[in-house]
């Protein structure tokens, strides 16, 4: 008997990585500031990118910056970008590197403020996931505030493009394909 393949959007490809990431990951609606705070600083080091270069180092990131603990990245110094910009398994660029430790610190005064930075970026964009029209767009209206509003507090790399990306991986915005066995799925989240 032949077994039937999921239908699933086109950008995974047959890569076992990127597959496995689309079908666990991608648009599933994350709460957790640490967590979104960690996946909108590797969506900054895609810039330029594809983001499996990224998911092929996640690890490698995460080891090299404690986990993405944003107290202990704040702290991070001269030796510490020295450490990382010789570290072959991220992406050595000293401007986004720059632009991570500094953004752990605008993540720990919003805390110190009281403010979450979770429920902060959940409330630009809405409240609750939006349902996307699954056909590919690089940027919305919403991306484009959001983007708008972190630039403002300092943070680096987080044009609308990238903040788009951002919005789709973290659930912001389910833009599974039409055909996807994922969209419903994730809608339910």
């Amino acid at each position: 008997m032949k077994s039937v393949e999921k239908k699933r959007c086109a950008w995974p490809g047959k890569d076992a990585l990127y597959v496995a990431y689309h079908d666990e990951e991608w648009g599933v609606p994350v709460y957790d500031s640490r967590e979104l705070w960690e996946t909108l600083m590797l969506e900054g080091f895609q810039a330029g990118l594809a983001w499996i270069v990224i998911l092929r180092k996640r690890e490698a990131f995460r080891k090299a910056f404690k986990g993405f603990d944003p107290a202990q990245v704040a702290r991070f110094g001269e030796k510490d970008i020295a450490r990382l910009m010789a570290d072959e398994g991220i992406v050595r660029s000293r401007a986004k590197i720059e632009a991570t430790i500094a953004g752990a610190r605008i993540f720990l005064e919003m805390q110190e403020a009281g403010e979450d930075f979770g429920a902060w970026v959940w409330g630009l964009a809405g409240g609750k996931p939006v349902m996307g029209t699954g056909v590919p767009v690089a940027k919305t209206e919403t991306a484009e505030a959001i983007s708008k509003a972190l630039k403002k507090r300092g943070f680096k790399f987080v044009g609308p493009v990238i903040v788009y990306a951002w919005m789709q991986a973290v659930g912001m915005v389910n833009d599974h394909a039409v055909r996807c066995f994922r969209r419903e799925e994730v809608g339910r989240c």
